[in-house]
């Protein structure tokens, strides 16, 4: 794994594998809660639970059944606690 200062920050908000709960491919919750780092564009996970269920996925890939990696929550809630 590279370092995180040379990880891509992905936008929570565009509902991608990279920051849905069951896509299991390499990740980190960035500082702020809107966003989550992957190492490449191409970085890979499987889906688990989700229409895609046990395909190999892309981490910017798209569906309809998005849910926000937990992860990132419990994130949000500490900034908000903290604040």
């Amino acid at each position: 794994m590279q370092g995180r200062q040379d990880l891509l920050s992905h936008a929570v908000a565009r509902k991608r594998c990279a920051s849905c709960q069951r896509w299991s491919g390499l990740r980190y919750p960035a500082m702020a809660p809107d966003a989550v780092l992957i190492e490449s564009e191409t970085s890979t996970g499987i889906c688990q639970g989700g229409p895609w269920d046990g395909s190999e996925r892309r981490a910017r890939s798209a569906c309809g059944h998005w849910q926000c990696w937990d992860a990132l929550n419990s994130q949000d809630e500490m900034v908000t606690a903290n604040a």
